[in-house]
């Protein structure tokens, strides 16, 4: 297998069930309507966008562009698609409409979008769609389940991010996601979002992401005394006649009574036996879960027993997981003997051995843990994470914007149900000190925004918010990504994602970002889109009458 096969079997990951059937009846409906209606050459223009930034802050970041990209490559109805639909649908459909689908493909669509990775905020496109009516018609529900869920998966990974600092984070979710789907595209999207591992095995082969993961309470429980271990020799990392790992880490473990300060007949010696049994199959990556018993009485002497046996073997351990208890005092308390060993034994490494926590992690459990001091290097967090528990949909939109070079417009009494017609594009308007300031809304035929000359901003909807911003920098937001039957821009790698949303979280104010009351970041429309926008909202409004 080549290189760029194997590449592309990579970038190909899950997408075997997004397909053309993916979607809600009504888009199928639908399309059997415009045809029967004659618009098979109507060409519309829709966006993709949310309303409101999800966990109660202020930021979004978009993600699911590249399975977009790859669902209108391989757009077309299959043989068995259009034997199904007829089964389903109504026997009164005429035959020439399955064949209209049997032509159908994604040729004739232009796609723009923000960057996968990019910071976005409420009412900005995240997709403008382009092409014959029909066709963008039956993209809808499969486009939003491709960004709905990885958006807000990126941007609750990018929010645990923020609040870990440098620490490690491993998304370990797989068993509490919503399906194997869901676990899958919660890997893909935590990793965006900033996690630097995940312990889902085909998501690392799918996607090339580390996988890193320790063992469980059954492995310790497996094990009752000493005697249970077959096999407790080990050949010293540097070659050389094996030793008895058994004998070494039970004398070591003698020895560090005293420094506990406790009797070693109150450690566990079923878990010192799975330890070293672990740390034989292992002894290069000896992590070890300590809280099967009790952290501090036995998990903790235990564990150092056997680093430090295999210390002697010249083999390093990694560290512990602590999976219950009180995190951040048990993290103070194995930081302290680590460092308390490291001195006495003249093993500099020891004091910086890794803590893991875990146990039902959220955002505000590790900022909590913050303001405590614990002592932690890495969280590994599961449920909370990829059930995005605090919010479980964003809820994007997709909605006719144009039709035939025409504006359309949706009318609500809820005023932020309103949709911003015709085809537009958007900028991000840069201070001085290279903050982003406002991201700017105009319309399609307006020439975008300079540099050092005045804008107007204005609220979309009231009239008094205004304001005037002369930009030091300007973006223009959408790239065109498809186009022709082709993807037209390169796509990054994974990596290069995670990078983009870590760059573009820079540009935001600390206030922005912040968890507790962040501040909105603006959102405004251009004087003529404003202008715009009312007059016809005026003329398709009704007149009442009062009677």
């Amino acid at each position: 297998m080549t290189e760029k096969s194997v590449m592309d079997d990579k970038r190909n990951g899950q997408n075997g069930i997004v397909q053309p059937l993916l979607t809600d009846l009504y888009q199928i409906t639908m399309a059997y309507a415009y045809w029967k209606s004659g618009k098979t050459k109507d060409y519309a223009v829709f966006d993709l966008f949310f309303r409101k930034n999800p966990f109660q802050g202020e930021f979004t970041i978009f993600a699911g562009l590249e399975e977009c990209l790859k669902f209108l490559e391989r757009f077309h109805y299959s043989l068995s698609d259009l034997n199904y639909l007829r089964l389903t649908l109504s026997p009164t459909i005429e035959e020439e409409f399955f064949e209209f689908l049997s032509k159908l493909t994604a040729k004739e669509v232009t796609l723009y979008a923000l960057e996968e990775g990019s910071v976005a905020f409420p009412r900005i496109p995240l997709l403008r769609v382009e092409g014959p009516l029909i066709i963008v018609q039956l993209l809808e529900t499969t486009l939003l389940t491709l960004v709905n869920y990885a958006s807000l998966m990126a941007t609750n990974a990018a929010r645990y991010r923020m609040a870990a600092g440098e620490l490690k984070l491993l998304e370990f979710g797989l068993r509490r996601a919503q399906g194997p789907d869901g676990g899958l595209s919660a890997s893909k999207y935590s990793y965006i979002g900033g996690f630097d591992g995940t312990s889902n095995v085909l998501a690392g082969k799918l996607f090339n992401i580390p996988v890193k993961g320790t063992h469980a309470h059954a492995y310790i429980t497996s094990f009752t005394n000493l005697d249970e271990l077959n096999k407790h020799f080990l050949v010293p990392k540097g070659g050389g006649e094996q030793k008895d790992l058994m004998e070494l880490a039970t004398n070591w473990r003698l020895s560090l009574v005293p420094l506990f300060k406790m009797a070693s007949c109150e450690a566990n010696d079923g878990e010192l036996a799975a330890l070293i049994s672990f740390a034989i199959a292992f002894p290069d990556g000896f992590m070890a879960l300590v809280d099967t018993y009790d952290v501090k009485r036995s998990g903790l002497l235990n564990f150092c027993a056997v680093a430090l046996a295999l210390n002697e073997l010249g083999y390093k351990a990694i560290g512990i997981r602590i999976d219950s208890g009180d995190l951040a005092y048990l993290s103070k308390v194995a930081r302290h003997h680590f460092v308390e060993i490291g001195k006495k034994y003249d093993i500099p490494w020891f004091g910086n051995l890794m803590i893991m926590a875990s146990n039902d992690i959220n955002e505000e459990t590790i900022l909590s843990l913050n303001e405590q001091g614990h002592k932690i290097n890495c969280f590994g967090i599961g449920t909370h994470l990829v059930t995005c528990q605090r919010q479980p949909a964003l809820g994007c939109v997709y909605k006719m914007v144009e039709l035939n070079e025409q504006p359309r417009i949706k009318l609500s009494q809820d005023v932020a149900k309103v949709t911003m017609p015709g085809k537009k594009d958007a900028y991000r308007l840069y201070s001085e000190s290279g903050d982003a300031l406002i991201d700017l809304l105009q319309r399609s035929v307006e020439d975008p925004p300079k540099i050092n000359e005045k804008v107007l901003c204005r609220h979309p909807f009231e009239e008094s918010k205004r304001a005037y911003v002369i930009p030091s920098k300007v973006e223009k937001l959408h790239k065109q990504f498809w186009a022709n039957g082709t993807i037209v821009n390169p796509l990054p790698s994974l990596d290069q994602v995670r990078e983009k949303v870590q760059m573009s979280l820079k540009t935001l104010r600390p206030d922005i970002k912040r968890n507790l009351n962040p501040t909105p970041f603006k959102v405004a429309v251009s004087d003529a889109l404003y202008n715009f926008l009312h007059q016809l909202w005026l003329e398709n409004a009704p007149i009442g009458e009062l009677s």
